[in-house]
């Protein structure tokens, strides 16, 4: 009987590689591959699945060359394979979706309290001494309670987010499937009990003191917000987002965060991680995260888990418990 063969670009926390050793053989590369590289390998026969990071990216030209039974990707998001292209060579992939709604909620709000408040700015002038003592108008940031929050998107993430700013006292109104727009079920808003408003992309922007972005990665939101976008929100709004990078066109953040043209952002992913855009980490009204929004031992044992699951499976032929498929948008 033929061993399961499995290629783990960059190994994954316990118990996942667990799991793959007990099914199979597995190969961990020491060092990144290189898209050539990678290419190579899935062409190569030798593996039956890959197990995929984000930064793998699986396009139409490698996987028209793979040999292979299946992706199993280490994200919840898939916007680095495509996923027609897979379908079309009968290629299954597979995903770990739902598990870090939570802890990327926590994230999301983490931002939205520190930007407003101005934490990083303020624990850097501690660390460097030049707190002088109490003034009143020293360090002056933004109310939280009572501001609107303004949702892009409105999955997972963005309903644990709303929750969790609810109970700061916010308003949260929301555009489902921006920038344009989708029916929103009575089931989806049931437990807000009329706490959170559908709104159109428009008023969306131009209405939010706290714009949150929690969109898929695809043709219909890179860059969806762009300078036209930044132009229209307020003077005093505050950008978060802890969904892709390319959501965002991050040259033209780092001017409107410069000339004035929104107050602050708080940012967990950028366009081209890990390089942040020129004068991004310079400007003093931003919080900048490293990708943290899974970063929980237990969530991210638990990706882990399901990941190596879906591997076994679609090694051995068959569907995994979570499949993506083509055409259904990432979450």
């Amino acid at each position: 009987m033929n061993r399961l063969s499995f290629l783990v670009t960059t190994e994954i926390p316990s118990p996942g590689m667990e799991i793959l050793r007990a099914a199979g053989t597995v190969h961990v590369p020491g060092f990144r591959l290189s898209p050539e590289e990678l290419s190579r390998e899935c062409a190569s026969g030798s593996y039956d699945v890959v197990v995929s990071q984000l930064r793998d990216r699986l396009d139409a030209d490698l996987l028209a060359r793979a040999r292979l039974t299946g992706i199993s990707n280490y994200a919840a998001g898939f916007d680095n394979i495509d996923i027609s292209a897979a379908a079309r060579h009968s290629i299954m992939v597979g995903n770990t979706p739902g598990i870090l709604t939570d802890a990327t909620a926590d994230v999301t709000l983490l931002l939205i309290l520190a930007t407003a408040r101005r934490a990083v700015e303020a624990d850097a002038l501690m660390r460097a001494g030049r707190y002088m003592g109490w003034e009143p108008q020293f360090m002056l940031g933004l109310d939280v309670s009572g501001a609107t929050l303004g949702l892009a998107g409105f999955g997972r993430i963005a309903r644990a987010t709303a929750r969790r700013a609810i109970a700061f006292g916010m308003k949260i109104i929301f555009c489902p499937r921006p920038p344009g727009h989708r029916p929103v079920t009575a089931g989806e808003l049931a437990e807000f009990g009329g706490e959170a408003r559908a709104v159109g992309w428009d008023e969306l922007v131009a209405t939010s003191d706290f714009l949150s972005l929690h969109v898929p990665l695809s043709p219909e939101t890179h860059h969806l917000v762009d300078e036209d976008v930044l132009g229209r929100m307020k003077s005093s709004a505050i950008l978060i987002n802890t969904a892709r990078g390319p959501v965002v066109d991050e040259p033209a953040l780092v001017r409107a965060l410069r000339n004035g043209g929104i107050a602050a952002a708080g940012l967990d992913v950028y366009e081209n991680e890990p390089s942040m855009s020129p004068g991004l980490a310079e400007l003093p009204n931003t919080v900048l995260l490293p990708h943290l929004g899974s970063a929980t031992t237990s969530v991210r044992a638990e990706m882990a888990r399901i990941c190596a699951r879906n591997a076994v499976a679609m090694a051995g032929g068959n569907r995994p418990e979570h499949e993506v498929v083509a055409g259904v948008p990432a979450p």
